[in-house]
């Protein structure tokens, strides 16, 4: 697990209502594609599954339900992009707007991860496989969701602990 030290509201940090079982969807949110993960019914591992590409709220709203009913999971995780310093991006407010709208559209719970250079180290982990930089383009925003969602569950592990 990535150590990151962040102050976040209760909201973010309080997992009480995350379903002790159960599968788990990880999301990395970007501007064209949205990367997807998910962990087995044990929570062991993490793989990721093909990326969305982003057009409507409608659309995604739609094909995150698949992907929820499909594999039956109980909590959704999306990467939440933060500056290197913990300070909120663009891209942060607009993860905490899906976050929000997840929430008010979805029955299981929907929390933020901090998903700092998790795109970094998805590339790096592509390269070591011998992925082609064309196929990591393809691959790279899964490979990030696969490192948040592993991160969540660390989290997860460690409150239990």
């Amino acid at each position: 697990m990535q150590q990151k030290e962040t102050f976040n509201p209760a909201r973010f940090t309080d997992l009480s209502a995350v379903p002790g079982t159960g599968r788990l969807i990880g999301l990395d949110p970007g501007t064209k594609r949205i990367g997807v993960a998910v962990c087995d019914e044990m929570r062991l591992t993490t793989r990721s599954l093909p990326h969305i590409v982003r057009t409507s709220w409608k659309k995604l709203l739609v094909e995150i339900k698949n992907i929820i009913a499909e594999f039956d999971a109980k909590t959704l995780v999306i990467g939440l992009p933060l500056n290197s310093d913990g300070t909120e991006s663009d891209m942060s407010r607009e993860a905490r707007r899906m976050q929000r709208n997840f929430s008010l559209s979805l029955d299981i719970p929907v929390f933020l991860q901090d998903e700092r250079v998790t795109s970094y180290e998805a590339k790096s982990r592509l390269w070591e496989r011998g992925t082609s930089v064309t196929d990591t383009r393809n691959l790279v925003d899964s490979e990030a969701a696969s490192i948040i969602l592993a991160d969540f569950i660390d989290r997860l592990n460690d409150l239990s602990r």
